[in-house]
């Protein structure tokens, strides 16, 4: 905004206040919603609305103003829906054009009048009486180019919002995304609770925290990077169905499908595995995508993505091996060494990694999970990589795990949760060797939750779901980024 655009607008301001007029107001006159209106009078033609006579009031904010000799016209956009307001001379009060001639686009005006079809049949209302709501002294981008830079649109997410009508669009989807999850547990008896965000000792995913200090008690605090050692806390104390949808933290590096800040619909369901698990996450993004989207066929990204139907189930070996040729469970590639060799004959190349559950990861988000665009379940996942998921009967290596797959993004993942406070301790002590090792991922020791567990856990499974990312394939949004009002941003340098 230029020097010159500011003074004139202050200038304004102080004419106006000089002339006894608050720019700022604490009340305003009785309004229907500018929707309302709308709703209610677009079934009537020119004529219907003269008969009628009818005096309404409404307020917005004004984005154009226009003039055509002696008639005035000025666009008002109150939560997303626009009317158009007119002032005629010689019928409109003075004061109406008195106060016009001193409005900027930006300001938030109250119209009150008759309702009116112009010839081209365009919905006004004639402003017999004005009100100013709030003066705005800096003005709105330009609609077309004033907000073009990405780094821009984020940092000032409020002009994003009045200019471009599909960020509105993303976030009510992303509000009823939220909703429908809601709704879904809600219905299947799940109670929604909310854990600490702020912990003494933080855990429940392989992350690097962010780290607080409480002045009070001369303690450390973490942000949560996962809700689910408390949750599993109140399964232990008889709550067989819970869930939380909030913040979680992880101090990690930011692109399409990361940010450090983001939402999770965390749930826990006694007496239930990671089978059952499957069966409602499949459930629960079918009826999401229903309630708002009304349809099971979702586009992303010029990509069809069918939601119908039972979704396809497959091991994290068989993927592998279809993908690359690669055995991971082959006698000949059960240590670190052994699947770096095999990879490289079969003339794979992937970055080197320290263990071989890290090895299969590698393997597997390199050659198998872009190639996931339709919804797919991957089960079956290296222990190691699972410290606190329950171990498979038939193959110790491995624990019952899946993570869901969209759009070649993982929008969930679920365990058979591990209730052997044993098997959970010896888990822990490895982690510890790990980051003693230098792993800034690795679990902490949380013997607060091994005495949980030892007080009994029934058979559970628990299942977490990325808030943003299920939004992002709904509304077809290019990056997460898009689906989350204020992302992270780097500091601002003038």
């Amino acid at each position: 905004m230029s020097e010159a655009e500011r003074e004139s607008r202050r200038a304004r301001l102080e004419a106006l206040r000089a002339q006894g007029i608050e720019p700022y107001p604490a009340r305003m006159g009785p309004r229907q919603s500018i929707a309302e209106v709308r709703l209610e009078l677009e079934p009537h033609d020119a004529e219907a609305l003269d008969a009628q006579a009818r005096r309404i009031a409404i307020a917005g904010r004004v984005t154009s103003m226009r003039s055509f000799g002696r008639l005035r016209f000025f666009d008002l956009v109150e939560n997303g829906a626009r009317i158009q307001a007119s002032a005629r001379m010689g019928e409109a009060p003075d004061a109406v054009f008195q106060l016009l001639d001193q409005l900027d686009v930006g300001d938030f005006v109250r119209v009150e009048g008759r309702a009116w079809r112009t010839r081209t049949g365009e919905l006004t209302v004639a402003a017999e009486a004005l009100q100013l709501l709030a003066k705005s002294l800096r003005p709105l981008p330009e609609k077309w180019h004033g907000l073009a830079d990405v780094e821009a649109r984020f940092r000032q997410r409020y002009l994003d919002l009045l200019v471009n009508q599909e960020v509105r669009r993303v976030a009510l989807v992303r509000s009823r995304t939220i909703s429908a999850l809601r709704a879904f547990l809600d219905a299947r008896g799940f109670l929604e609770v909310e854990t600490p965000v702020l912990q003494p000792l933080y855990g429940g995913a392989a992350a690097r925290p962010f780290t607080t200090r409480h002045n009070l008690y001369a303690q450390d605090l973490y942000l949560r990077i996962s809700d689910e050692l408390y949750l599993k806390r109140l399964i232990v104390g008889g709550i067989d169905r819970v869930y939380e949808i909030g913040r979680n933290f992880r101090n990690e590096g930011v692109s399409r499908k990361h940010n450090p800040e983001f939402t999770m619909m965390e749930c826990y369901q006694a007496f239930a595995d990671y089978g059952d698990m499957m069966d409602l996450a499949q459930d629960m993004l079918r009826e999401a995508a229903e309630r708002v989207l009304g349809t099971l066929s979702v586009m992303f990204q010029g990509k069809e993505i069918d939601l119908s139907g039972t979704w396809p189930r497959h091991t994290m070996r068989d993927a592998i091996l279809e993908a690359t040729k690669v055995d991971i469970l082959d006698s000949a590639a059960s240590t670190p060494e052994q699947l770096a060799e095999a990879v490289k004959r079969h003339k794979l190349e992937i970055e080197p990694q320290s263990t071989w559950g890290k090895t299969v990861d590698e393997l597997f988000s390199k050659f198998v999970e872009p190639s996931l665009v339709q919804p797919t379940f991957i089960t079956d996942y290296p222990i190691e990589l699972s410290p606190l998921a329950k171990r498979k009967a038939d193959d110790p290596r491995l624990v019952e795990r899946f993570e869901l797959f969209v759009a070649g993004m993982e929008l969930g993942n679920a365990f058979s949760e591990l209730n052997d406070p044993d098997d959970q301790r010896a888990r822990f002590e490895r982690a510890r060797r790990e980051a003693k090792a230098g792993d800034e991922e690795a679990h902490p020791m949380d013997e607060d939750f091994l005495r949980a567990l030892e007080h009994g856990m029934p058979p559970t499974g628990g299942l977490g779901i990325g808030v943003d990312r299920v939004a992002m394939v709904l509304a077809d949004a290019p990056s997460l980024r898009e689906t989350i009002l204020f992302p992270h941003l780097r500091p601002e340098h003038s």
